[in-house]
């Protein structure tokens, strides 16, 4: 991980991301003190996978059993957020 001053990263920016985006990380400091990071931005994966938990998560019966009073009570959006 390299540091650069701000004044660098204004003067070299299309260098910096060049680097960045050959995977370095690169942090941007006022003076001695780090201010920023520059990092790549790692494409996200939208293909999901069905089934790609089974048999690594399961839900039992219980699941969907009706919740008591005082579960829903728990539940419930003026405790949830202190409205009430």
């Amino acid at each position: 991980m390299s540091i650069v001053t701000i004044h660098e990263a204004k003067t070299n920016l299309s260098k910096l991301i060049a680097r960045v985006e050959a995977g370095e990380e690169i942090v941007i400091a006022r003076g001695k003190t780090p201010v920023a990071r520059l990092t790549p931005i790692r494409p996200l994966s939208t293909a999901r996978r069905f089934g790609a938990l089974k048999g690594v998560v399961s839900v039992g019966p219980e699941f969907f059993e009706p919740l008591s009073d005082a579960e829903l009570a728990e539940w419930s959006f003026a405790r949830c957020c202190r409205c009430a």
